[in-house]
């Protein structure tokens, strides 16, 4: 679902250059920015710029950019050295799942074990 332009989101006004953020990658159609709230030594969120309300949308809507936000992520781990340890990408879906902006977007997590379960 594209956003209507009535439609107020946290990471479209970032997008938007209207909310700072530190921007890590900027490509044509995706940005990718750290994680106020780190949950990982490295913890980047990686959004398209279209907005789309979550993965599942997204996925319907436009596979090809799905597809470019997935190797934007594998980019970012790759350039903050995580490809060789491993990294985890996560899309949590719904309020249940943890997600609390309605925008489609990937954590990149890496820099320490993440092996499941914990512990």
């Amino acid at each position: 679902m594209i956003r209507a332009m009535s439609e107020r989101c946290l990471f479209c006004d970032i997008v938007a250059g209207e909310v700072p953020a530190t921007v890590i990658r900027n490509s044509e159609h995706v940005l990718s920015f750290l994680d106020i709230n780190p949950q990982a030594p490295t913890h980047v969120l990686v959004v398209p710029k279209a907005h789309h309300v979550d993965v599942g949308s997204l996925a319907a809507d436009n596979p090809e950019l799905l597809g470019e936000v997935v190797r934007e992520a594998a980019r970012v781990a790759d350039n903050a050295g995580l490809a060789d340890r491993g990294w985890r990408l996560v899309f949590n879906v719904g309020p249940d799942a943890g997600q609390t902006v309605l925008h489609i977007h990937g954590h990149i997590l890496g820099g320490r074990g993440l092996a499941w379960p914990p512990g």
